[in-house]
C-alpha cells in the first residue's frame, strides 16, 4: 500500500500505516449512524452559512457547498449514495462525497468544527425530531383514552387492590387513571426536550476554535434555543440521551401496566373487554384461542428499553472529560429506544379506542366480593357509630354473607338489623353499585358526573398543546 493510500482517511496525515481491517470494522459506526444523515447535512449547511457570514468562506464557496450537499441529500434519498465502512461514520462519508463533487471547497467545510461537536449536534437534532413525533403519538393515544373514558363515565366495574375486589368504580374513571400516567409522561418528555435544545456546534473538539465563529447564528438556524455554555461539556454531555431513555422506561412501564390489565380483562375468566381481532392472533394447535399479542408484546418491550437506560448510564458513569470513543455506543441504544417507543405508542393509539367494554360482565363482577362494604360502614358512621365500630359491624355482616353466599345488597333488612339495630330501609340506596359510585362526588372521585368533568378537563389540556 502506498503512503498516499495509507493516509487517505480524512484524519490520516499523522499515521504511517493503514488501520487494521478488523479495527476498521470494529470502530466504524456508519452502519447505524447513517440514519442521522439529514441532521448532519442540516448542521453542515448552518455551519457553512455562518462561515460565510464571518468571512471564512466566500459567497461562491458557500453556494458550491450548498449545491453539493443538496446533491448528497438527493443521492441518499434515492438510495444511490455509496456508504463506506472505510470512511467510518456518517460525517466523513458525507464530507468525502461532497469533496468528490465540488473539489477543494468541500475540504473547507470542516473549518472551525470537529466531529465531536458535529456528532453532538446531529444527535440532538435527531432526538429533537424524534421527541416531536413521539409527542404527537402520545397525544393521539391520550385523545383515544379520554374519548373512551368519556363514553364510559357510568360504566360500572370492580376496582381492585391486591387484585381483589375492593370498591366499584367507573370504567371511565379507570381509563382516566391511565391518562394521568400518560400526562406525566408527556410532561417529562417536554422537560427533556427543553433541556436538550441547546446547540453544541462551535465547541469543536473540546476547547472551541480560533476562528471568529458566531455560535448564536448556527443555534438559531438549527432551531436551538441557544448555544451551550461550556465547550468541554458540549462535546461530552449525553445527559439528554439518558433523560430521554428514562422517560421511555417510565412510559413503557405505564404501557406495560395497561397491557397487563388488558390481557387480564380480555381473558375468559374476566371477560370485561373485547379486543378487535386485528390486534390479536390465534394458536397453531388450539383453534379456539384469541391471543392478545399486541398488549403482551408491548408488556415485554419494557425490558429492552430498561436495558438501554442502564446501558447508557453505565456508558457514562466513569468517562473523563471530554469526548471519548465510548460515546459511539450511545446511538444504537438511543435509536432502538426511539423506534420501540414509537411502535408501542402507535400500537396502543390504534388499539385502545377500538376496545369494546362488556358492560354487563363488568357490572356483574362488581356485584361480587362485597364491593359496597365500605359504603355500609360509611352509612353506619352517618348514624353516629365510630368508624372502627362500624368497621367491625360490617365485617360480621360480610362474614355472614360469605357463609350464606349472599351479597350485602341481597340480605333482608332484618338480617342487617341483626348486626346493627339502627339500620333503616334506606341502607339499600347506598348498597347499590350506582349509589356507591355516585356517592364519590368530589374532585378525583368516581361519580359519573365527576368522571365526565375530568374527561372534559383532560381534553382541554390536549387542546392547549396545539
Amino acid at each position: 500500500m502506498s503512503k498516499e493510500q495509507d493516509t487517505s482517511k480524512l484524519w490520516g496525515g499523522r499515521f504511517s500505516e493503514p488501520t487494521d481491517s478488523f479495527v476498521q470494522r470494529f470502530t466504524a459506526s456508519v452502519n447505524f449512524d447513517q440514519r442521522m444523515a439529514a441532521e448532519d447535512i442540516a448542521g453542515s449547511l448552518a455551519h457553512a452559512q455562518m462561515l460565510c457570514s464571518v468571512g471564512v468562506l466566500s459567497a461562491p464557496e458557500l453556494q458550491q457547498i450548498q449545491e453539493g450537499l443538496a446533491t448528497v441529500q438527493r443521492e441518499i434519498d434515492e438510495g444511490s449514495f455509496q456508504w463506506s465502512v472505510e470512511l467510518e461514520d456518517v460525517h466523513m462519508n458525507i464530507e468525502a462525497r461532497l469533496t468528490e463533487l465540488i473539489g477543494v471547497t468541500g475540504k473547507k467545510l470542516h473549518t472551525g468544527r470537529s466531529r465531536n461537536d458535529q456528532v453532538a449536534t446531529d444527535i440532538r437534532l435527531f432526538l429533537r425530531s424524534a421527541i416531536d413525533r413521539i409527542a404527537s403519538e402520545l397525544t393521539r393515544l391520550q385523545a383515544g383514552t379520554i374519548t373512551l373514558a368519556a363514553a364510559n363515565a357510568d360504566t360500572i366495574m370492580p376496582g381492585f387492590t391486591h387484585l381483589q375486589t375492593a370498591q366499584p368504580v367507573s370504567f371511565g374513571h379507570h381509563l382516566l387513571a391511565w391518562n394521568e400516567m400518560l400526562e406525566r409522561d408527556y410532561g417529562r418528555l417536554m422537560d427533556c426536550r427543553a433541556r436538550m435544545n441547546q446547540s453544541p456546534l462551535g465547541a469543536a473538539a473540546l476547547a472551541g476554535t480560533t476562528y471568529p465563529i458566531d455560535r448564536a447564528q448556527t443555534a438559531a438556524a438549527l432551531g436551538f434555543d441557544k448555544p451551550t455554555e461550556n465547550s468541554l461539556d458540549s462535546v461530552s454531555d449525553r445527559d439528554f440521551a439518558i433523560e430521554f431513555c428514562s422517560f421511555a422506561a417510565l412510559l413503557l412501564t405505564h404501557l406495560s401496566r395497561m397491557s397487563e390489565e388488558l390481557v387480564v380483562w380480555a381473558s375468559a375468566q374476566f371477560n370485561f373487554i373485547e379486543l378487535p381481532d386485528r390486534f390479536c392472533t390465534g394458536s397453531s394447535i388450539m383453534p379456539q384461542k384469541k391471543n392478545p399479542d399486541v398488549p403482551e408484546l408491548v408488556r415485554g418491550k419494557v425490558g429492552r428499553v430498561n436495558g438501554h437506560l442502564v446501558a447508557l448510564l453505565t456508558l457514562m458513569k466513569s468517562q473523563p472529560l471530554a469526548y471519548n470513543k465510548d460515546n459511539q455506543e450511545d446511538k444504537e441504544p438511543l435509536f432502538d429506544t426511539v423506534d420501540t417507543v414509537l411502535d408501542c405508542l402507535r400500537a396502543f393509539g390504534d388499539m385502545l379506542p377500538a376496545i369494546k367494554p362488556r358492560r354487563e360482565q363488568m357490572r356483574e363482577a362488581a356485584r361480587s366480593g362485597f364491593s359496597t362494604a365500605t359504603d355500609l360502614a360509611d352509612y353506619l358512621v352517618g348514624l353516629g357509630l365510630p368508624f372502627r365500630d362500624a368497621h367491625e359491624v360490617v365485617g360480621k355482616a360480610v362474614a355472614h354473607g360469605v357463609a350464606t353466599g349472599m351479597d350485602l345488597a341481597e340480605m333482608e333488612l332484618a338480617t342487617l338489623q341483626g348486626f346493627c339495630a339502627d339500620i333503616g330501609d334506606d341502607v339499600f340506596e347506598v348498597l347499590t353499585l350506582e349509589g356507591s359510585i355516585g356517592a364519590r362526588d368530589h374532585l378525583g372521585g368516581t361519580a359519573p358526573n365527576q368522571v365526565a368533568a375530568a374527561a372534559q378537563r383532560a381534553q382541554q389540556r390536549l387542546a392547549e398543546r396545539q
